[in-house]
């Protein structure tokens, strides 16, 4: 991970060198933020960056399509679909004549480092070129269109590659640029389509009431909808499962996994089986490229017509086509681009001739440097290798156990999936469930039973239907164990933040008192301050980011025509910064403050001599980022009329406070599938303890030690930053053009520092 001290030392390590970035292929979401990425960490580092339009094409015809970058030429493109250098298929870069060409072009210029954006086969053709690229410069320079020393003097070719694919279909990287974004693009159009049929909400029972949760429909079932969406995937099933997954689909098709023979007679019982359990309405996804299992193609409108011939419901098809390339790109697009775009500019700076391509991807939330060749050929084999393996049938099961989940703490995007998930698969596994409303006060008054049907519809909904509150359980310590006792309850879910933390180790702490309590118990992080231990992300963090990214998007463009303003914009988050560090680092912010990494007066002065100096080059807007806790007296307000005074005369100043709209919303494709996993995981670990015969009065103490760690400040409620989200900020303050020393910056350190260094 990129720190402080790392960046210190890079600066100015590519002087006298010359670097190209294009994108090639078909455009994806995040293009432009790696872009901008490559371009300043180039500049950084003191190299020449030029940037290739119309990608190989341009490259090939060189002249003005070959430009000179400085930093404000990549100003206020982060928040950009598309590329905004272009992107165009070329016809002469396969070809020896089109890659000589492309040669001249660079190396005339001085450029031998060039960064691709683009799928397999535009790294590939990168890789090609880095190959022949002594053998085009002797051609070159025995045609006499360049000197012996020129040849000489650029004689090898540093290649490194980024890939944007909205299909996610590159082997070595978790994630390819524009995947996550095609899935919002998804997600949307589902979310739009579900609301033609939805029916009203469930109503919980009364407390106490041991009765299946009802659904309350006004409309007849006669009226059955189907709908037939088709996602992009010629080869790669990634979109269409995901988006399966995160919208609660009836069926799926993927070419990975070709259905077997009888598949029309199977989904059709199960659309079938759908509507005698009240569902209204049916989602089918299928990937453009899916197949049976003798090849033969599976499209959108034949499946329409099966269901329409066999069933008779009334059935559309919805193929989204392009729509899944546009829109604005997502926060992890702009996060992971950024990141990607800086490691490639290190990873060009450090290659020598003997280095090979490679392509910088992702592995967890680290960029990583891959052998280019080698991935791409790992795409191939596995392209032409065929379907995996079925997953073994599950046959449901019966079990003496019971399950009760609660929400704890504040509403999160993705509690109502987590809940979903969880409910599901412990109905599958034969376990009964009970609903808890309203957190550990409404586990002391009753529970209400769950049953498959119940949780029909919860993915997409925000919020936490099943209510929730902050209360803890020791003012509620004996009604607790009583409803404990009462429904039997073998093991507990809670899903929430520290509430959620602090309320488990307290039940824990009491089992001394009472035997009850001496169940399994199982946390699922879900708060949007992602300030909880023991996990990278929260539930609920995601769709925060994106909220007050898109917040932020629609501020800086409220500038645009008009005179030069600064906004100050304040996050949620409490005392911890993952807020506003990845909202500002989305947004590209000029500065994002923090708890975390203290401040000062001199601070705050350095950054408004930095806004003063952007604002006389013609740059309409400055963005600042406050987290609400982040410095006791250094307040929102307090720096919007800094601002405003030492502005006068270059700029004004605006304030804006997010709010709760970082809390609302659907959850994001992210928070959705996360949820589903971790509801999932989270009844396979109970339900083992529960059939490894847990004993009443066992004192299991295996979570604790990991639950609330050392360096977990219980005062503050954050815990020592994951390097992931914390190391972001010295890429945000270079990307900025942030004016600072990065050396004194790690010198200084951050709260956490001096905070684990007493502990």
């Amino acid at each position: 991970t990129m720190t402080s001290m790392d960046l210190e030392k890079l600066k100015m390590t590519g002087a006298g060198r010359a670097l190209a970035v294009l994108t090639s292929g078909g455009d994806a979401q995040g293009m432009n933020a790696a872009v901008r990425a490559v371009t300043r960490m180039g500049i950084y580092v003191g190299a020449q960056v030029y940037l290739i339009h119309e990608g190989y094409q341009g490259l090939v015809e060189g002249g003005e399509h070959i430009k000179l970058a400085h930093w404000h030429s990549v100003t206020n493109i982060i928040q950009q679909g598309g590329t905004v250098i272009g992107s165009a298929r070329c016809k002469a870069f396969p070809t020896r004549d089109g890659r000589l060409a492309a040669a001249f072009n660079l190396v005339k210029r001085g450029i031998t480092n060039l960064c691709v954006c683009g799928g397999d086969g535009s790294l590939t053709g990168a890789n090609v070129f880095r190959s022949e690229w002594s053998g085009l410069l002797a051609e070159l320079a025995q045609k006499g269109r360049i000197t012996e020393a020129t040849a000489q003097l650029h004689d090898h070719l540093n290649i490194v590659g980024l890939v944007g694919s909205i299909d996610n279909d590159f082997c070595g990287t978790d994630m390819t640029i524009g995947a996550d974004s095609a899935l919002h693009r998804i997600m949307e159009i589902v979310d739009a389509i579900t609301t033609t049929a939805q029916r009203s909400a469930p109503s919980l029972a009364a407390p106490g009431d041991t009765q299946p949760l009802r659904l309350v429909d006004h409309h007849s079932v006669d009226h059955q909808r189907t709908f037939v969406l088709e996602v992009m995937g010629r080869h790669c099933g990634y979109l269409a499962l995901v988006s399966a997954l995160a919208s609660g689909a009836d069926w799926l098709f993927i070419p990975e996994a070709p259905p077997k023979e009888g598949w029309e007679d199977r989904m059709c019982s199960r659309l079938e089986g759908s509507r005698s359990r009240g569902s209204r309405l049916n989602i089918i996804i299928v990937a453009e490229g899916a197949i049976d299992d003798e090849g033969k193609a599976i499209s959108s409108n034949y499946i329409k017509d099966l269901v329409v011939d066999r069933l008779g419901y009334d059935t559309r098809v919805t193929v989204l086509g392009h729509v899944q390339r546009g829109g604005i790109p997502s926060a992890f697009d702009r996060i992971l681009s950024s990141k990607l775009g800086v490691e490639a500019v290190v990873a060009l700076m450090e290659a020598s001739p003997n280095t090979p391509a490679c392509v910088i991807g992702l592995s967890g939330n680290q960029a990583v440097r891959l052998p280019l060749m080698e991935c791409v050929e790992m795409v191939r084999c596995f392209l032409g290798y065929g379907s995996p393996p079925p997953p073994p049938p599950f046959h449901p099961v019966q079990s003496n156990h019971t399950m009760a989940i609660l929400n704890v703490g504040a509403p999160a995007a993705g509690m109502n999936a987590a809940i979903r998930s969880a409910v599901r698969v412990a109905i599958a596994h034969g376990h009964k469930v009970y609903a808890v409303s309203d957190g550990f006060q409404g586990l002391a008054t009753g529970v209400s039973e769950m049953t498959w049907h119940s949780v029909a519809g919860w993915t997409g909904q925000g919020g936490s239907l099943l209510g929730t509150k902050r209360t803890l359980p020791s003012a509620f310590m004996e009604k607790i164990v009583e409803t404990i006792s009462k429904f039997g309850i073998s093991a507990l879910l809670v899903i929430g933040g520290f509430e959620a933390y602090e309320g488990v180790l307290q039940l824990f702490e009491s089992r001394g008192r009472f035997d009850e309590l001496c169940i399994p118990m199982c946390v699922i992080p879900a708060t949007i301050s992602n300030n909880v231990p023991g996990t990278d992300f929260s539930l609920g963090a995601d769709t925060a980011v994106n909220a007050a990214m898109e917040g932020c998007d629609t501020i800086k463009q409220s500038a645009s025509g008009t005179k030069r303003r600064v906004f100050v914009v304040e996050t949620m988050g409490g005392y911890c910064g993952y807020l506003a560090t990845c909202t500002g680092f989305a947004v590209g912010a000029d500065a994002a403050y923090i708890f975390e990494d203290p401040f000062t007066i001199k601070d705050l002065k350095t950054n408004v001599e930095h806004l003063k100096e952007k604002m006389k080059k013609d740059v309409q807007r400055g963005l600042i980022l406050r987290n609400e806790k982040a410095n006791q007296h250094y307040t929102t307000e307090f720096i919007h009329q800094l601002y405003s005074a030492e502005g006068q005369g270059v700029f004004d100043s605006r304030i804006n406070v997010l709010g709760h709209l970082q809390q609302g919303g659907a959850p994001s494709p992210f928070d959705r599938n996360f949820a589903t996993k971790l509801g999932v995981k989270a009844v396979q670990w109970l339900s083992d303890r529960m059939n490894e015969n847990y004993r009443q009065g066992e004192d299991n103490r295996e979570w604790y030690p990991s639950a609330l760690k050392p360096s977990t400040d219980l005062i503050h409620l954050i815990t020592c930053p994951s390097t992931w989200w914390f190391n972001l900020r010295p890429m945000l303050k270079m990307l900025a053009k942030y004016q600072t020393s990065f050396t004194q910056s790690a010198v200084k350190g951050g709260y956490w520092f001096k905070y684990c260094s007493v502990m």
